[in-house]
């Protein structure tokens, strides 16, 4: 959830949104000659800001691994196993924010590391915000990673798979409480 901020915090003027689970997810695509897609049931998602500057916000998501859905029980099974995500033994997926730069007026682009398999490296979310009245609104992220750079060199029998993976977030928010973030978008 987008929340995390101290009754402090909050009187100093942050702004604490909280994600509603419900309404959010988590999912997956890769190509392959199988379609291989889907979500992952059980996350958590954290957004803060240190003031309503963009750019002190920081983006924390935490997925269990062993709760990936493709609709078929095989695949969730080779995904879980050792040859993909290992969940076993790398029971969390994460990508923690190191840089918000906004990019347009609804754009913003998140550098992080994302763990997957004990296996860190740099990546990209990049975030599209929707504005809806009563200071509730959307995030979409979209990441691309290459599978083959966290360790996932297998593949499943009888099934060519591709090397790239398409992660898509779609968070829905709520405002609760502190001033808006300013999106107003100033070249750099």
């Amino acid at each position: 959830m987008f929340s995390s901020a101290s009754s402090a915090q909050t009187a100093s003027g942050v702004p604490i949104f909280e994600v509603t689970p419900v309404h959010s997810s988590i999912t997956f695509y890769v190509k392959a000659s199988v379609a291989i897609k889907g979500n992952f049931d059980k996350w958590d998602a954290s957004l803060t800001f240190q003031s309503p500057d963009v750019t002190t916000g920081s983006l924390l998501l935490t997925i269990q691994a062993d709760s990936v859905d493709t609709g078929s029980g095989m695949k969730n099974g080779k995904l879980k196993g050792k040859d993909f995500f290992d969940a076993e033994n790398n029971p969390t997926i994460t990508f923690k924010s190191t840089k918000f730069v906004q990019t347009s007026a609804n754009t913003i682009e998140v550098d992080g590391d994302f763990t997957i398999r004990g296996a860190t490296q740099p990546e990209k979310v990049t975030l599209v915000i929707s504005h809806k009245t009563g200071h509730l609104g959307e995030i979409e992220g979209k990441m691309t990673f290459n599978r083959k750079d966290y360790g996932m060199n297998k593949g499943i029998p009888f099934v060519k798979i591709g090397d790239h993976v398409d992660v898509t977030l779609n968070l829905k928010l709520k405002h609760t409480s502190g001033p808006q973030v300013d999106l107003v978008y100033r070249k750099a």
